[in-house]
């Protein structure tokens, strides 16, 4: 009994020893401290107003605002950079279309050593025996008069001289005059048709086979109807060759024409008709069509080509398809002048680079393949070297004064 007793009292002395170190440790923390009083919130000064002082408001007089010196906004304002003036381009006055055959006519007699002054040469020797009038026929043939035309300007003059009998050196110019204008032809029409009566705009359509110089030849004939007083818009069909729409539109700046162009190989029908619609709403006289260039032995191209044509007449019909043929080409020109006039009926033609080393009997050999006449000739590369085709102005220029 003693021993429980003795047990108890122990554990109740133990208890209340942990029970004091329990108690001992939790007075030793310190107490959280006690939270903030609020703090005193003061109310900030009011803004001034506009004309007010930052201290006491006043009542003063207020100034209008044209009594306010205000400052120089050249002085102290901000330089604002004004956006680049785009100048249009100048437009130039072409020169006169009137006699300028007659004005280019030393360029174009460059020409005459290769025919009319070979031809004189011939002609003027005392005995005209069979050996003669064969270097005549070569002469005519190496000048791509052509085979027929030559027999037949060979006959002629064989003919007349037989007849003649003596032959002054004027005597035998007027006589090479007379036939080669007749071979020539004086009958045609050469006038570029632009003014149909019913209708405006009228239609003109170039052609050519690459190189033959399009693009540029549709340049020169906008200035040349400008220089008549017409109205012209430009159609930028050549969509195949980047540069093609950029030298046309180029071209037509310079004499205030409006050029229509469609994105790079895109559908050139599609630019023409816009090009002629376009024409119609501004109320131009006329309406220029450059195509891209084609390669006459290319079939596909070619039905192209008859596609454009076919698409431009749902407007109206063409006025004119014009042929440009290089010069200097030759017989192989006659070639290329043979498949355009089977797929788009050609009306003209267009000699560039006659100038120099061409040699003039392709006028006559040409007329003779498609029989419609040549109606404009390239004499150079100036803007206004494009001239109409005067059969007299040619004649005297390759048989000299």
């Amino acid at each position: 009994m003693e021993t429980v007793i003795l047990a108890v009292v122990i554990a109740v002395v133990v208890l209340a020893v942990l029970g004091g170190l329990v108690v001992g440790s939790r007075r030793k923390k310190p107490l959280p401290p006690p939270p903030p009083a609020a703090p005193d919130i003061t109310a900030p000064p009011a803004e001034p107003h506009v004309g007010d002082e930052a201290e006491t408001p006043r009542d003063e007089p207020r100034r209008t605002i044209e009594e306010v010196d205000l400052p120089d906004g050249g002085s102290t304002g901000v330089a604002v950079e004004e956006p680049p003036v785009v100048e249009a381009p100048e437009i130039e006055i072409p020169e006169p279309t009137a006699g300028r055959l007659v004005r280019l006519r030393a360029r174009l007699s460059r020409s005459q050593n290769a025919l009319g002054k070979g031809l004189l040469t011939l002609l003027s020797r005392e005995h005209l025996d069979d050996d003669t009038w064969e270097e005549i026929e070569d002469t005519l043939l190496t000048a791509d008069v052509g085979v027929q035309p030559t027999q037949e300007l060979v006959e002629r003059l064989r003919e007349r001289v037989r007849v003649l009998g003596t032959r002054t050196p004027e005597e035998l110019r007027g006589l090479l005059r007379e036939e080669l204008l007749t071979l020539i032809g004086t009958d045609f029409d050469r006038t570029v048709k632009t003014e149909p009566e019913d209708r405006k705009p009228g239609i003109v359509m170039v052609v050519g086979v690459n190189g033959t110089g399009k693009t540029t030849t549709t340049g020169k004939l906008a200035r040349v109807l400008v220089a008549d007083g017409r109205t012209v818009v430009l159609g930028a069909a050549d969509t195949f060759r980047a540069a093609a729409a950029d030298q046309l539109q180029t071209w037509g700046e310079r004499v205030g024409a409006h050029t229509v162009r469609g994105p790079e190989a895109g559908d050139p029908a599609s630019v023409a008709f816009d090009a002629v619609k376009e024409g119609k709403e501004m109320g131009v006289d006329v309406v220029l069509i450059d195509t891209a260039g084609r390669l006459h032995t290319k079939t596909g191209l070619m039905d192209e080509l008859g596609k454009v044509k076919r698409v431009v007449e749902k407007h109206a019909p063409l006025d004119e398809v014009l042929l440009v043929l290089d010069a200097t080409t030759g017989q192989n020109g006659l070639v290329q002048a043979r498949v355009f006039a089977e797929v788009v009926d050609i009306s003209g033609i267009v000699l560039t680079k006659l100038d120099g080393t061409a040699k003039g009997g392709i006028v006559v050999a040409v007329q003779r393949e498609l029989g419609v006449p040549v109606k404009l000739v390239g004499l150079g590369e100036g803007a206004d070297d494009l001239a109409p085709f005067e059969p007299e102005a040619f004649v005297d220029a390759l048989i000299g004064e």
